[in-house]
């Protein structure tokens, strides 16, 4: 069998529409992934035997396989293979995939098997919601309108936190030197603060430090607010171009 014959054939497996074969993989691929959410969840679970612990370690290196195998095949397939990597999708399939390896490697490593769950979008044809392709597009033109100022949102949030930490810290760090001893220490205060939260395991004890407080607050409710109101805007625009 020549190069170009075996692409086509994988080509119509993995993305084709009506074809049984390709039905098939994307029903194998939807249960390997709830498959792995699912271990993933009762692994957290005490009390679990060795036995069960070495069967969800066998399942979950032959799920990741299968996952790799995948995610060779797309690039294998794909004319602009840079495109693919860099897609939502091949970022997803490839965050499932990575930490497990990097636990190979180096050992232990962050655990990110629940975002296999994003790549149940990929199947969603398979639960006919593909009369909804043209909210998903809407969706993904609005956050398109919108980049440019969620970035700058995101900066001048950033900024603001860096700027109540410091604040924080200042009026504080005399009345409370063990709990806000730095401006890294005063950045969880800050996030909690800022976004509104108010955990309460932080709060300032001195009436400068209550009313800077008040301040931060005042302005956390308009950087909460600021989001929605940016992507409001920006749906309302891509329905404008649609029509």
């Amino acid at each position: 069998m020549d190069f170009m014959k075996l692409k086509i054939i994988i080509k119509e497996i993995i993305t084709g529409r009506d074809k049984p074969i390709s039905i098939a993989f994307d029903w194998l691929i939807l249960a390997l992934i709830l498959y792995s959410v699912v271990t993933l969840t009762l692994e957290t679970m005490p009390g679990w035997s060795v036995a069960s612990k070495k069967f969800f370690n066998i399942s979950e290196f032959v799920i990741t396989g299968i996952f790799t195998l995948e995610y060779a095949a797309r690039l294998f397939i794909s004319g602009r293979k840079l495109v693919y990597a860099r897609s939502f999708e091949g970022i997803v399939d490839l965050v499932a995939i990575a930490p497990f390896y990097f636990g190979l490697i180096f050992g232990g490593g962050v655990d990110l098997r629940a975002i296999r769950a994003f790549r149940l979008v990929r199947v969603l044809r398979l639960l006919k919601l593909v009369r909804y392709n043209k909210a998903i597009r809407r969706v993904s033109r609005a956050f398109v309108i919108a980049r440019e100022e969620l970035v700058l949102y995101m900066i001048l949030t950033l900024i603001l936190l860096y700027l109540s930490a410091t604040g924080i810290y200042y009026f504080e760090r005399v009345a409370q030197p063990d709990v806000l001893k730095s401006i890294p220490h005063c950045l969880w205060w800050a996030v909690t603060t800022l976004t509104t939260v108010g955990y309460g395991d932080i709060y300032p004890v001195t009436v400068g430090g209550r009313f800077f407080t008040f301040v931060v607050l005042m302005i956390g409710l308009g950087v909460v607010a600021a989001p929605a109101g940016i992507i409001a805007s920006a749906f309302s625009q891509a329905r404008k171009e649609e029509k």
